[in-house]
């Protein structure tokens, strides 16, 4: 008995020591989980969060409308460059213009194909995120949607670049004395983005044909506002060279009158985040050096013009907030 009894401890304690052995690390801490929580929450929001828009169609219902939108056409080709230069249409632009000439058109075919599968990939995870928790949507299921929408944004610049040659041929024809050509251009290339969300490629149009029009519609708009700008302006001058013709005029302004302007604009400079801050500063001059263009900004800070103009935008509609908030145009009336 006594030797059992020593065998089974012995044995007992050979299997606690393996069982030592075996016994896995210490896992992450708490704070680690903590933060991979956190995280996870946080893309959570942000899918939530995102507007997804997609041009709706029958054909996402049917039982084979993933094959459909994943089947390219026999005639597909990728990429899209083409070494059939067009130098007649390219002459006399600068080399960025000039080499859209050199990314061919899609056919009809593959125009279909990729708004379908641009708005397929859209209407996949608009859908499939309609079905899941907001607090219980796994990484995998997110990252899943994620994917769709980064392919469809593939797919979208796909349709973007092989058009950007037809905004060139019609910001030709909208050339004015008041809008540099590359910035016209750059104009209709964000009316273009537009034009590729909009268009509803089930009614089996060509889209050159929607686009065509949205960009000329744009271009209309921007001309009739600089129309109406040159108007206000040259009746301001001829107001104010009225008024300094007349002998019995005061001083249009004083120095006070400018330094409380001065402090207004200053004011309203700080309230913008820095990136705004910053172009519009150089866009307009108010460094004292020479207003620098959307191109020169953008290279100056590592994003296209495009993004240059839509910050620029987005600054000059907080500063009209802020004015109409000081009450600045009444102000300024005042004073006149």
């Amino acid at each position: 008995m006594i030797a059992l009894a020593k065998k089974a401890v012995s044995l007992k304690k050979t299997r606690g020591s393996a069982a030592a052995i075996r016994s896995p690390r210490p896992s992450r801490t708490a704070a680690a989980y903590a933060a991979q929580r956190e995280a996870l929450k946080a893309r959570r929001a942000q899918l939530f969060d995102r507007l997804i828009e997609y041009i709706p169609c029958r054909q996402f219902l049917k039982a084979d409308a993933e094959a459909l939108a994943s089947t390219p056409p026999s005639d597909a080709a990728v990429p899209l460059e083409t070494h059939d230069r067009e130098p007649a249409r390219g002459e006399g632009l600068t080399p960025y213009l000039a080499s859209l000439y050199q990314t061919r058109l899609l056919t009809k075919d593959e125009e279909q194909y990729y708004f379908r599968r641009m708005n397929w990939l859209k209407f996949r995870a608009a859908t499939t995120r309609g079905r899941l928790d907001k607090k219980r949507a796994t990484l995998r299921q997110i990252e899943q949607i994620e994917g769709w929408l980064t392919e469809a944004e593939t797919v979208k610049a796909i349709l973007i670049t092989s058009n950007l040659r037809l905004v060139v041929s019609i910001a030709k024809k909208f050339v004015d004395p008041s809008w540099a050509f590359e910035e016209l251009v750059s104009e209709g290339n964000v009316a273009l983005m537009r034009a590729v969300e909009k268009f509803n490629f089930a009614l089996g149009n060509r889209f050159s044909t929607y686009a065509t029009y949205a960009v000329q519609r744009h271009f209309y708009r921007i001309s009739h506002r600089g129309r109406q700008q040159r108007k206000r302006f040259v009746s301001d001058d001829e107001a104010l060279k009225s008024r300094a013709d007349d002998p019995d005029s005061t001083e249009y302004h004083s120095a006070e009158q400018i330094d409380v302007l001065k402090q207004l604009f200053s004011g309203f400079l700080d309230q913008l985040e820095p990136r705004e801050r910053k172009i519009v500063v150089a866009r307009f001059g108010f460094d004292g050096k020479p207003p620098r263009t959307f191109r020169e900004l953008g290279s100056q800070m590592g994003v296209c013009k495009e993004r240059i103009r839509q910050i620029q935008t987005r600054a000059m509609e907080k500063l009209r907030e802020m004015a109409a908030e000081a009450r600045l145009e009444q102000t300024v009336g005042d004073w006149l």
